[in-house]
């Protein structure tokens, strides 16, 4: 066993500590806002039918007591912070009675599929250019052309997403301008389906690639950098060892462990770091719901899809730790 209990007490314990100072920023910082949320929704639907009715102040305060939203603030804290502990994150106030946890679960798969599964190519395409831009041994393409294309990385994606949009989607009509699968097409587990899904999530996914994988080649041709002036390549290469060998075992393990802790920060941007190239793609991932939450000041949606993405980080950072002595057999959590 390469860990202690010590180890493993110490990193739940920060795990928690984590979750709960972010848990509270994320209650505090919605709380600024002089709006009042449900105020708002419900003149936004009386107006709809073109007279505010008697009564509309008592119809308010009744939502906002349904809601919690009458209270202090210090027992509003209490109450969601038992909730959050309970994984009951409540239900929306721009689309009630649907529970946030019905919203995360809508976007959730198009988040997953889509920026999750772009991430981790760009960082293996990334960290593989890299790597070949330094190796000594690589061929010309992969030192001259390759790195051609690591400058989309100084580009926001979402721009990226634009003129992919134009280009391939406008005036080549080859692929849709958007959205995550076609107008009238019922959502179903058939071929053609899953098809019209990939289609639509080229784009987005391509702009997300190619604007990602630069930062991972930069960091991993530093790191190759260093591994090469080390003391077990050069005897690697006095053993007469293949050089995929020393490329893959030697090289690249080495020069990957900053890569894949940057690799667990950058789980954030899933969602963080996409909601623009979500809207701008109309792609109904948990960015675009993230988005018009905070745009409709949905506390409670805001609320829980934070929290999410909290506790998915750190579940993520705990797992990588977990995983270092793997990755890097000098690395040991036992007690000495």
């Amino acid at each position: 066993m390469r860990y202690s209990w010590s180890f493993l007490l110490k990193r739940l314990g920060l795990l928690l500590l984590i979750v709960w100072t972010a848990a509270t920023v994320n209650f505090l910082l919605p709380q600024l806002t002089p709006r009042n949320p449900l105020r708002e929704k419900l003149m936004e639907q009386a107006s709809r039918g073109g007279y505010i009715e008697e009564g509309f102040d008592e119809m308010v305060a009744a939502y906002e007591a349904r809601f919690g939203l009458d209270q202090p603030l210090w027992r509003q804290y209490i109450n969601y912070m038992s909730d959050m502990a309970r994984l009951d994150l409540g239900y929306s106030i721009s689309n009630y009675p649907k529970t946030v946890w019905e919203i995360i679960l809508e976007g959730l798969p198009w988040t997953v599929g889509l920026l999750l599964t772009s991430l981790l190519i760009a960082f293996t395409v990334g960290s593989l250019i890299g790597a070949l831009m330094v190796w000594p041994k690589a061929n010309r393409f992969a030192r001259t052309v390759l790195p051609s294309f690591l400058g989309f990385g100084a580009i926001p994606a979402y721009v990226v997403a634009l003129a992919l949009v134009y280009f391939l989607a406008f005036r080549m009509q080859l692929l849709p301008t958007g959205g995550g699968y076609g107008l009238g097409t019922i959502p179903n587990m058939s071929a053609s389906f899953v098809l019209e899904v990939l289609r639509h999530s080229l784009l987005p996914a391509v702009a997300l690639i190619l604007t990602q994988m630069g930062g991972w080649a930069l960091g991993m041709r530093g790191m190759m950098v260093t591994v090469e002036g080390e003391d077990y390549m050069t005897f690697a290469e006095a053993k007469g060892l293949k050089d995929r060998r020393m490329f893959f075992r030697y090289g690249v393990r080495n020069a990957l462990l900053p890569q894949v802790t940057g690799l667990a920060l950058s789980l954030s941007y899933i969602v963080s770091g996409s909601v623009l190239v979500e809207l701008v793609m109309g792609y109904p991932g948990l960015g675009t719901k993230l988005a018009r939450s905070i745009y409709q000041l949905d506390y409670f949606t805001i609320y829980g899809i934070v929290f999410f993405i909290i506790v998915s980080l750190g579940i993520a950072m705990f797992i990588i730790d977990l995983l270092y002595p793997f990755l890097d057999p000098r690395i040991s959590y036992e007690k000495s």
